[in-house]
């Protein structure tokens, strides 16, 4: 389950009580904000990363300023801001209190989270008992496992967009449960296969398969089914609290995985992953919808695939991002193969390293993903931009340490930025589009920061071939610096870059006249 907040209003005094939620049918629902951008129409043209005026310094780019709500900000607003595009269909919510875990006060969230965490943690056992069943069928191959890794992650290149379709047309809630309930009936297959020995690779192939299907669907809907939950206001924080619980189970499923696997086999961990399931599934159930925020569904027309990308393209402000995005993930964010690679060719270290540079990797991730949940201020371009240069800058840097022991300290805070950056960018997204929209749009980030890894990947192993492991972290890492500036440079709004360009010229000119003039005096 998985890859960066608003601008809020006075909060109330800790003791006061929170105010109620309000129902998305109640009449009391009111458009306040202006209309999103209709699909297809371009929006306006507002600056994403324009300079600042003269003698104002250049802005923090951690506080950027708040407008006074959430609407759209006008031109008088800082120039990093983008368009929030809150819609009449996107209920508003009251206004609620800060802290790090303030989504978990949200009942229907905290369901969901509790459900997070157990199937999470069983996500992970099964990934390495699953890796470790081809490796013990294949006799050790490492094609056959590079087969069964690429099967899982097709659907997601092949499918991935019409699982933002479907999660704009159906029920979020009612889907989930469909795709829940298919995962854990395979995850059963495989664990029944496993302990009366019946197992074979093409099984592992065909149910690896299976899962990228289920997944393909679930990612999306997933991601904006939060929304629905928390409402626009706690969005970015219950993000980060997701990613905090994947890379919490990151850090503890392997571990147990590995326990279990050597004490009773992969059998058993399939069974378990099979049952944890059931904590989503509960959750889903035992939720109360009248204190949801539903988006009304799409109905059911041709063409709607198209239109979600026309919608895209015609949105300078969301191209910048899944260009950024894209670009890092596919290039700089292959840490399962980097990491092995250098664990194994650079620092000749063996499986027990390579365990702990990828738990160091998780922890770094864990803290950025908590570290997001503090941020109270609306993600803006700005905080991308500075998250994803110094993502790249620290990758190169590790891909650069000559000890274990460095590379190994410098992968939690590239971990930190990797995960500042893929909330950030999660958040701004889901705050910046149409409702009816939003499903579409996050089925084409799912793709690019997922559906992109059979691409990635190969592109990784043939660099380790020809140049060495060290170049597969180092290129990662400059491709993440250099699309950043490209996307920083794009980010500016049309003639201000022009304009900044004139005044630093015509300022330095002013300064020699003013030289020349005390010389010649």
């Amino acid at each position: 389950m998985s890859g960066t907040v608003h601008p809020v209003a006075a909060e109330p005094a800790a003791g006061d009580p929170e105010p109620a939620r309000v129902h998305a049918t109640s009449p009391r629902f009111a458009a306040t904000d202006p209309p999103a951008p209709a699909p297809g129409s371009p929006a306006p043209d507002s600056p994403v990363l324009a300079p600042p005026p003269p003698g104002t310094g250049t802005p923090d780019a951690q506080t950027p300023a708040v407008p006074p709500s959430d609407t759209q900000p006008s031109d008088t607003q800082p120039s990093d801001t983008q368009p929030s595009d809150p819609s009449p269909s996107d209920p508003p919510e009251p206004a609620g209190r800060g802290g790090m875990f303030r989504s978990l006060r949200t009942r229907n969230y905290r369901l969901f989270a509790i459900g997070s965490v157990v199937s999470n943690t069983g996500t992970w056992m099964q990934r390495v008992a699953q890796d470790w069943l081809v490796l013990d069928l294949a006799h050790g191959s490492g094609l056959a496992l590079g087969i069964t890794t690429g099967l899982q992650f097709l659907p997601l290149l092949l499918f991935g967009l019409w699982g933002g379709v479907l999660a704009d047309r159906y029920p979020k809630r009612r889907v989930l449960a469909v795709t829940q309930s298919s995962a854990g009936a395979l995850a059963l297959i495989l664990g029944v296969l496993a302990m009366t020995g019946q197992a074979q690779v093409w099984h592992v192939y065909l149910l690896a398969f299976g899962l990228g299907l289920a997944t393909a669907v679930d990612n999306p809907v997933r991601q904006v089914f939060v929304i629905e939950m928390v409402g626009r206001r706690d969005l970015p924080n219950a993000i980060a609290l997701n990613s905090a619980t994947f890379n919490g189970a990151r850090l503890v499923g392997p571990a147990v995985a590995g326990v279990l696997i050597a004490a009773l086999g992969t059998g058993p961990v399939f069974l378990l992953n099979a049952a944890s399931y059931g904590a989503v599934l509960f959750g889903l159930y035992a939720m109360r919808p009248a204190e949801l925020f539903p988006v009304e569904p799409v109905k059911r027309a041709k063409g709607q695939l198209v239109e979600g990308l026309k919608y895209v393209r015609a949105r300078r402000d969301l191209v910048l991002v899944l260009v950024l995005v894209g670009f890092v993930a596919t290039f700089g964010m292959n840490f399962p193969t980097t990491i092995a690679l250098m664990s194994k060719h650079v620092f000749h270290t063996g499986a027990t390293s390579f365990g702990l540079a990828s738990s160091m990797l998780a922890l770094g991730a864990l803290t950025g993903a908590l570290l997001a949940a503090r941020r109270v201020a609306r993600p803006r371009m700005r905080l991308l931009v500075v998250a994803a240069m110094t993502f790249g800058v620290l990758e190169i840097a590790t891909g650069l340490m000559p000890a274990f022991w460095s590379f190994l300290v410098l992968l939690v805070p590239t971990g930190i930025a990797m995960m500042t950056l893929t909330t950030a960018a999660n958040a701004l997204l889901q705050l910046s589009v149409a409702p009816e929209m939003r499903g579409r749009v996050m089925g084409l980030y799912m793709f690019v920061i997922l559906g992109t890894n059979p691409l990635g990947a190969p592109t990784i192993g043939w660099m380790a071939e020809q140049f060495g492991a060290r170049s597969t972290i180092l290129v990662g890492g400059l491709v993440a610096v250099v699309t950043t500036l490209v996307v920083t440079v794009l980010a500016v709004p049309r003639g201000a870059l022009g304009q900044t360009l004139d005044g630093a010229v015509g300022g330095a000119l002013a300064r020699a006249r003013r030289v020349r003039g005390v010389a010649g005096g």
